[in-house]
């Protein structure tokens, strides 16, 4: 009797664990998915205090791009440049529509995939991928990197 029921005890306390961690999995994934729509709606709205409090210390960006027949270039973006341009007064809303694609979550890393469509008020500007790397510090999950194409065309 003993050895029909060790089976089943392993198997509701392996099925127990899995649903536990499916559980923090998904709400580690609505924090992460939070910080980085935190980062676009301060971007829209103008508020370069809300995009920093979503920015890991030493936070980096990098965009890949370049001319149509051109060999790509990685470009290295100054955050503080970026957080005074997000900063400054401007006609028009800057608007990053992003969909979330993937998200991949190991301990206190993740790894975010994001198609996403740049317009200046109305007017579609580039396009491209994000890929975020956030890290899980004591105030929360905070975007340690940066790296996005852009491009005009054949977005997805």
């Amino acid at each position: 009797m003993k050895k029909a029921l060790t089976p089943v005890l392993f198997s509701l306390l392996l099925g127990a664990s899995l649903g536990a961690n499916a559980q923090t999995t998904a709400a580690e994934t609505a924090d992460i998915k939070q910080t980085i729509n935190a980062f676009f709606t301060g971007m829209r709205q103008g508020d370069s205090t809300t995009v920093r409090r979503t920015l890991a210390p030493g936070a980096v960006l990098h965009a890949l791009g370049g001319k149509p027949g051109q060999a790509p270039s990685l470009h290295i973006e100054s955050i503080n440049g970026f957080l005074k341009a997000v900063g400054t007064p401007h006609p028009k809303i800057w608007d990053e529509r992003i969909t979330f694609a993937n998200v991949l979550i190991d301990a206190n890393l993740a790894s975010v995939w994001t198609p996403y469509e740049f317009y200046i008020g109305d007017t579609f500007s580039h396009c491209g991928y994000n890929s975020f790397q956030l890290v899980k510090l004591a105030d929360g999950w905070k975007i340690a990197h940066i790296i996005d194409t852009r491009r005009k065309e054949k977005c997805r």
